[in-house]
């Protein structure tokens, strides 16, 4: 049982953020003779390694309209650090077949009842102005196909936090020389029957009557949005060598916790192994009682992006020499015929993602660490565009193009400064405190940090900022520096003052290298690393700012279609 009171309650993935797709569509193409079409609309997901595409459902089939306003939604799990492509496609379904295929005849006829398709994911969803996407579609050469609206909402039991507190009484007695010590762990039970350990009380010493510190927890890690899921609570006598005691447990769900908002729930303590030594003597091995069970509906990372927080990033490259010169195979920089380099793919991996959340697609690309034409110079905080006035990229295909020709116009030198790239991007992060924008810092790096004093006291005073620092190492240096940033183990501090919160994340891009050369799903691995925090990073800041999110547009209100005979404006629903 040692494993129990070592965990990290805190390395459970929580499960994903669900939201909820609706779909219209408007002046689709009309492939019916003597009435309108018939349109249905497809959902494909697009696999991360094998990039295969795979239907995820279906709306219902809406008869005779070229507006349709689809019912049925789409539920769909939200990953900020996924790149997670969706397709639409429309049909129009004029026979009762579920096959899709004998609409689709011909590669030259997809063409008789094929009505045209779009591509985007979830992240630009979520990430447009009300979360509600407008594109056209497309597939159908020479012909005008219509538009498609999607409209994205987070499920409210999402959203839901609960504060809950225990107390325990008559606990058996464990330790030899005085009491129990007793704590609680908590488990999720899956579908598969196992179960994930989502939290861990304090211990509570020399007690066999604890009451423990009320904690809060989102529902979703209790129970994946399942309220009647089996929540299992184990209760264990802490021993200093990590082999704790189990004294017993007990199990509840989420809707039964939930109803004891307003009168004590008591449960037995059982301890198994007891029940079958003594059988009809033993009753139980003490009582846990729920002294308080508190829901609250939290403001969500969605919440503030579909209230207009924009999402800014900027990109940093180290050019310094130990990198390796560009034009030789075994540079860190070369740019192979055949595939990115480390630095592409990490930029590339985190930035086509990032991108979704920012409206006009202009980030900002610097370098550090070369000497610049025409006298030598040396610089630290260069724009990888040439221009020092004006260092917006236009989109990631952007930046892309100014990365590789800085390598062929600088010349790699040295050495590795940190501080004047992270103060570049904490100027234009202060003078935006109000919560409507929100400013990430990626920098790629392959060694060692040589202003280490400067950039510590950089990243505490960013910290205080709307902002937060993605570091990435490439190559096979070793990372020490880079890790004690991350702040992970222990937080930050320059001239004895701590960071007022963790905004670095430091991965090294070798751990992340998919061993069979799939390069995409290398940068799926890596950007799931790096992304993870930020959604948590971005929400401390604007809720220690006591910001709100920014007002909601209008709801979306479908346009009615244009007014038809009485027996051609008849809309029925198949399933």
């Amino acid at each position: 049982m040692a494993c129990i009171g070592d965990a990290d309650p805190f390395t459970a993935a929580i499960p994903a953020t669900k939201v909820e797709l609706t779909v219209s569509c408007r002046n689709l193409l009309d492939r019916d003779t003597f009435s309108k079409s018939d349109p249905i609309c497809v959902l494909y997901t697009q696999g991360i390694a094998n990039r295969e595409w795979r239907e995820f459902g279906r709306t219902e089939v809406i008869d005779n309209t070229l507006n349709p306003d689809f019912v049925r939604k789409f539920i769909l799990d939200y990953f900020f650090e996924e790149r997670q492509n969706l397709r639409f496609d429309l049909y129009d379904l004029d026979c009762k077949s579920d096959n899709l295929s004998k609409h689709v005849t011909s590669a030259f006829s997809h063409l008789q009842d094929f009505l045209g398709q779009a591509f985007c994911t979830l992240g630009e969803i979520v990430g447009s102005l009300g979360s509600r996407l407008e594109k056209p579609l497309i597939g159908i050469p020479g012909k005008k196909c219509g538009t498609i609206v999607v409209r994205a909402e987070e499920l409210s039991n999402c959203r839901e936090s609960v504060l809950l507190q225990f107390c325990g009484n008559k606990l058996d007695k464990k330790d030899f020389f005085g009491k129990s010590d007793p704590f609680l762990v908590f488990y999720r039970s899956n579908e598969d029957g196992s179960y994930t350990i989502c939290h861990k009380t304090e211990v509570v010493k020399n007690t066999l009557d604890p009451v423990w510190q009320a904690f809060k927890i989102p529902v979703r890690a209790l129970c994946n949005g399942d309220y009647d899921r089996s929540i299992k609570a184990e209760v264990y006598d802490w021993d200093r060598d990590g082999g704790h005691d189990f004294i017993g447990d007990f199990s509840t769900s989420y809707r039964e916790m939930s109803r004891s908002q307003s009168q004590f729930h008591i449960y037995e303590v059982l301890n198994p192994k007891k029940k079958g030594k003594k059988k009809k003597k033993y009753q139980n091995s003490g009582t846990v009682t729920l002294l308080s069970c508190l829901v609250d509906t939290e403001l969500s990372f969605l919440d503030y992006i579909r209230g207009g927080t924009q999402i800014n990033f900027t990109v940093a490259i180290d050019f310094t020499a130990s990198n390796g010169n560009p034009s030789q195979p075994t540079s860190l920089h070369y740019m192979s015929p055949y595939h990115l380099n480390d630095y592409a793919m990490a930029l590339r991996a985190v930035g086509e993602i990032i991108q979704d959340y920012d409206s006009d697609k202009m980030f900002p690309a610097l370098g550090f660490g070369a000497k610049l034409p025409p006298d030598g110079r040396v610089s630290h905080e260069f724009a990888l565009n040439g221009n020092p006035q004006n260092p917006y990229c236009s989109g990631i295909e952007g930046v892309m193009e100014a990365y590789y020709q800085s390598l062929k116009s600088v010349r790699l030198y040295g050495p590795t400064h940190f501080s004047p790239v992270i103060n570049h991007v904490a100027r234009y992060a202060s003078a935006v405190t109000d919560g409507s924008q929100y400013f990430i810092l990626l920098i790629i790096s392959d060694g060692v940090i040589t202003d280490m004093a400067q950039t510590k006291e950089s990243i505490v005073n960013a910290a205080s900022l709307p902002m937060s620092i993605i570091i990435v190492g490439v190559g096979p240096a070793e990372f020490d520096e880079m890790i004690e940033l991350d702040g992970d183990e222990e937080r930050i501090s320059s001239q004895g003052r701590y960071a007022e919160r963790d905004i670095v994340q430091f991965v090294p891009f070798r751990d992340y290298i998919d061993r069979r050369g799939n390069h995409i799903l290398s940068m799926a691995r890596l950007a799931k690393e790096v992304l993870a925090e930020i959604p948590d990073q971005f929400l401390s800041y604007m809720r220690t700012r006591g910001i709100k999110p920014g007002p909601l547009p209008p709801p979306y209100t479908p346009c009615p279609p244009p007014a038809l005979h009485p027996l051609l404006c008849r809309r029925v629903s198949r399933i």
